[in-house]
């Protein structure tokens, strides 16, 4: 008998607010004190980080959040890699 591993979800429960709500980023994980990239949305410099390490500015991820809900509740987000993604396009 084979055992399968459950697949396990890009993101954890609680951490994807509703839309219009706040990221709780107070833990260190969120910040790179070593090196500013570019925001995955707005391109501006920052040393903030997602919950998956990706670059963007709190306020930048909230608004992507707010206008994507449902892709953000399934662990999407707009810096995901999507074939045919042109810059500037912001959904996922």
């Amino acid at each position: 008998m084979t055992r399968t591993r459950a697949k396990r979800s890009p993101v954890e429960p609680g951490l994807i607010p509703a839309p219009g709500g706040l990221l709780d980023w107070r833990d260190a994980q969120h910040f790179d004190r070593w090196q500013d990239r570019p925001c995955a949305l707005c391109e501006r410099p920052t040393p903030m980080r997602s919950h998956a390490g990706e670059p963007v500015h709190k306020n930048c991820a909230e608004t992507w959040i707010a206008a994507h809900p449902t892709e953000a509740r399934l662990g999407r987000f707009a810096s995901d890699v999507q074939a045919g993604r042109r810059r500037g396009d912001d959904h996922a």
